[in-house]
């Protein structure tokens, strides 16, 4: 997966998957745009890849907002001439409450972020992508967004939307040279599981988090890294013909049915 010559744009790129995965583009010859609403997280992947030789530079940005999302487009044309790889990843996860006593207004935050951030990163990147008759797109849903989750109203809704999104966007550019697909991560070694463990019992959260890895047939979480491999993939020249499907990533458990493995004596 060579991308030498073609320029990836990021959102939460300070994060751990969008921070491996801004990397990994970079490694592999990308010059690379990290758009992140934290400014430091965001320039520390900045320097992290030019520690390690790549090409990167940062734009802080509120995804919820179509002009800070016009900003961090146009920022990145002007930096590098084009978009060849879109990931499309900023996100957050919410409360953990019931659905009964969920506060609207973190619904209301979720939805902008997790949902209409992604809706807006495409509304603005395709136009581009289609000037250019090329470019690849990948949305960050999550195996939230094909099963259910208790006390996680928001972050769900907002998670199967995002493959709603990915599904029509797909269509809507089918044929013209721009691909839309999407992954869906299990549990991943970054902040956002260690929030909601710490959710799910303030007291032991890594209790929710054996729990979480018991019930994976693979006995763990994913890497970043292992979600950013799929990314590269859905963006490269070996997934020309894939568009408008998602790859699950998540160590078999929704293959299972979420039955925990069977151990062997």
């Amino acid at each position: 997966m060579d991308f030498t010559g073609k320029v990836a744009l990021i959102t939460g790129g300070g994060g751990g998957i969008g921070r491996a995965t801004a990397l990994g583009f970079a490694l592999r010859g990308a010059k690379v745009m990290v758009v992140d609403a934290d400014a430091d997280s965001g320039q520390a992947s900045v320097d992290i890849i030019a520690q390690r030789g790549g090409t990167a530079a940062f734009v802080q940005a509120d995804v919820t907002k179509s002009a800070s999302v016009k900003d961090y487009v146009e920022k990145t044309l002007a930096a590098y001439g084009r978009i060849d790889a879109f990931f499309n990843n900023a996100g957050i996860e919410g409360k953990v409450v019931p659905t009964q006593d969920y506060d609207e207004d973190v619904f209301d935050r979720v939805i902008a972020v997790n949902l209409k951030g992604v809706f807006l990163g495409m509304r603005h990147v395709l136009p581009v992508m289609l000037k250019q008759g090329s470019g690849a797109i990948v949305n960050t849903a999550s195996v939230a967004g094909l099963f259910g989750s208790p006390g996680m109203p928001a972050y769900v809704a907002s998670k199967h939307g995002v493959l709603g999104l990915t599904k029509v966007a797909s269509t809507d550019v089918a044929g013209l040279g721009v691909r839309v697909n999407a992954v869906c991560p299990g549990p991943v070694e970054t902040r956002m599981m260690r929030s909601l463990e710490s959710q799910r019992n303030p007291n032991d959260p890594e209790s929710i988090h054996a729990a979480y890895a018991a019930g994976i047939p693979t006995g763990r979480y994913a890497l970043p890294e292992e979600i950013a491999g799929a990314v590269l993939y859905l963006c490269s020249d070996l997934s020309g013909d894939v568009t408008g499907t998602h790859i699950v990533i998540d160590g078999g458990r929704s293959g299972s049915g979420g039955v925990a493995p069977v151990k062997r004596i």
